[in-house]
């Protein structure tokens, strides 16, 4: 992405990059991209470069997206081009659907573009998403081989990293283990410290990391910046914000399979991301049309209330607050089983927490066909000052009828939680927790 291409090869070089799915066979074409990742790793000559130049030119590709826009066509990619410099470490940003997932997998050479090229320069070391790139069958010291093998690594190479990866997976005691015994955080630990410690030139990461605990991708983001540090190429997408901004120093701004920003400053591309999230959330939630589910039971408006019952615009903390959600059913349709989530995430993209009736009363046995409200009371607002995106999910009988991403911007302000006009500072102030102290001799 960087203007000073003509210095030197870059290490990622992207030109009108586009990807379309037929509607209703995506499923199967994930089955297709999937054997065609183990052929071209096993047919693969060079594994220094990957170039790839397949269907129509620039101009044939936007001709053909034209015809067939609406159609029977699904783009997730239109017409990308940057550039990513040797040791540069960029992050790919953009809501749910932007298309990010489709680049890396891509660029890991997963997924066969329908039009222009990509190359990367240099050997290639993938995080995706869990269960690619590893053969279950294989044990864990197994796949560690095969996977260096992949990379065009000899033997010795590898034997000089294998504690080194061990160790830093914590899986000694799982090693001669198949991998498809793996819990999903297991599999991460294995599938990071290989990624990692192979010394490739370029790591690709995708939102894998949000499968392990705190503590390991903490220890994860580390290792990226001594990677990065090392001069290695890092391309890094998630949705943490505070990660990519801590971690990254260039942006690249996805929306709706297309370009929106490419960003010589991370927070710059940070700041253009917030705008997307705003933007979208100023739609009545009864005309959103990025929302997931049967839409059996879809939700209208989502409004405050204080404990009066009157509607307020923003949260006070600690102080009662009732979330109403209205919805509406199905005409004829008789709804059972019903479990409703909410869940707040920080505006640097950390999760705070998920409000579930499920959890604290049960689900809803049955919601007659007619319109309704759910509502969740919390007794004492307990999170601090700020800005919060809220995620709202309706199931019925374990499907998924409503799912809006970002459905809403919840502002708190502040408030005297403790009742005593003081509160912690913000620096250690995830949330507030209500208590009693004593002393005793």
């Amino acid at each position: 992405m960087s203007t000073r291409s003509e210095l030197m090869n870059p290490a990622i070089l992207v030109r009108n990059l586009s990807k379309y799915y037929k509607l209703g066979v995506i499923g199967r074409q994930s089955v297709v991209d999937e054997v065609r990742y183990w052929w071209l790793k096993i047919r693969r000559s060079d594994p220094n470069v990957y170039f790839s130049k397949l269907g129509h030119t620039a101009t044939e590709a936007r001709k053909v997206m034209a015809e067939q826009e609406g159609h029977d066509r699904f783009w997730a990619l239109k017409d990308v081009s940057f550039d990513v410099q040797p040791g540069e470490v960029v992050g790919i940003i953009g809501r749910n659907g932007a298309g990010k997932s489709t680049l890396l997998k891509i660029l890991s050479r997963i997924t066969e573009p329908s039009s222009g090229e990509a190359v990367l320069n240099g050997r290639v070391a993938s995080l995706l998403e869990v269960g690619t790139g590893f053969h279950p069958e294989l044990t864990g010291l197994e796949n560690i081989y095969m996977n260096g093998t992949i990379l065009g690594m000899k033997k010795r190479e590898i034997d000089a990293k294998l504690d080194e990866i061990v160790a830093f997976s914590e899986l000694d005691k799982f090693i001669e283990t198949p991998v498809k015994r793996y819990s999903s955080g297991m599999y991460v630990r294995l599938a990071f410290a290989v990624a990692a410690h192979l010394d490739p030139e370029i790591l690709l990461v995708d939102e894998i990391l949000a499968v392990g605990d705190s503590m390991f991708q903490r220890k994860c983001l580390g290792k990226m910046g001594e990677v990065a540090k090392g001069g290695r190429t890092v391309l890094f997408v998630s949705h943490n914000i505070a990660s990519v901004g801590s971690l990254c120093t260039k942006g690249i701004v996805l929306s709706n399979g297309e370009i929106d920003l490419l960003a010589i400053n991370i927070e710059d591309a940070i700041s253009r991301y917030v705008q997307q999230i705003e933007h979208i959330t100023t739609i009545p939630l009864s005309q959103r049309q990025d929302r997931k589910g049967e839409g059996r039971i879809r939700v209208l408006e989502f409004n405050i209330e204080n404990e009066q019952g009157c509607s307020i615009s923003n949260a006070v903390v600690g102080k009662e607050i009732n979330f109403r959600i209205i919805y509406q059913v199905r005409p004829s349709i008789r709804i059972s089983n019903v479990i409703v989530a909410i869940s707040l995430t920080a505006i640097t993209g950390q999760f705070m927490t998920m409000l579930c009736n499920e959890i604290s009363e049960g689900t809803f046995f049955e919601i007659i066909p007619e319109k309704g409200c759910f509502n969740c009371v919390i007794d004492r607002f307990p999170f601090p000052p700020g800005s919060y995106f809220l995620n709202i999910t309706v199931r019925s009988n374990g499907v998924i009828e409503d799912w809006i991403q970002e459905a809403v911007i919840l502002n708190v302000e502040a408030g005297d939680f403790f009742g005593t006009g003081r509160i912690p500072p913000s620096s250690h102030a995830g949330f507030f927790v209500n208590q009693r102290w004593s002393v005793q001799s």
